[in-house]
């Protein structure tokens, strides 16, 4: 094949494996999420042990009462910190805006290129926080819950899943990808524990499942 036709199929090549990366369909894990590693199985199940089980209580609740993406480090959110945390080869503008690189969704083990594809997930969602405790706290504490680094309650995953997770529990919606749903009740247990939050009945049934498998 002459090389002007051999150069014109790599182009091409080139140009359709790049179509596919920027709408989101290339599926291997080239850039893995960073969620702080969340405590052992065995913790786990003795943290879910001593949780208070209890009723659930949404009266009152307002997303605006957790105060959330504040600035953490220069003009720098807690949303673009996470982004530059779980993506690779993150390039961020001088607003720090996420403007190049690759995010692996756990969830559903999605690939995206585009940052505008992603949500910042609330492991434990805002909403159910507050119907287990978290109705009674400061809105200082509220804003940590919102924003906290720390713990294993913040990562970047697909936007839609994420919104099709809504504020469920894991007796009622679980990551897609099962080979993360250990990590998932996990990091779900030991948040509600640091924070002393309760569980409902149902819940921990289904928290005590899922851990038996771990």
């Amino acid at each position: 094949m002459p090389k002007f036709y051999a150069r014109r199929r790599l182009a091409a090549l080139a140009a359709f494996t790049g179509l596919i990366a920027s709408v989101g369909l290339v599926n291997g894990p080239t850039a893995s999420a960073a969620l702080p590693t969340p405590v052992s199985a065995t913790t786990a199940r003795s943290y879910l042990a001593s949780l208070t089980v209890a009723a659930e209580n949404r009266t009152g609740y307002d997303r605006d009462l957790f105060p959330h993406w504040i600035t953490q480090s220069g003009t720098c959110n807690t949303r673009e910190t996470v982004l530059k945390r779980d993506g690779s080869g993150v390039v961020t503008d001088s607003s720090c805006a996420a403007v190049q690189g690759s995010w692996y969704s756990p969830y559903d083990g999605a690939t995206w290129t585009a940052a505008s594809d992603l949500d910042i997930d609330h492991l434990v969602p805002l909403a159910e926080a507050w119907d287990s405790g978290a109705s009674a706290w400061t809105t200082s504490r509220r804003q940590a819950f919102a924003n906290d680094l720390t713990r294993p309650q913040l990562l970047a995953v697909t936007d839609n899943v994420n919104q099709a997770k809504g504020d469920q529990d894991p007796a009622t919606w679980m990551p897609s990808r099962t080979a993360y749903r250990c990590t998932y009740v996990r990091a779900w247990v030991q948040v509600k524990y640091y924070y002393g939050l309760s569980v409902d009945s149902a819940e921990k049934s289904a928290l005590q499942n899922y851990l038996a498998s771990c």
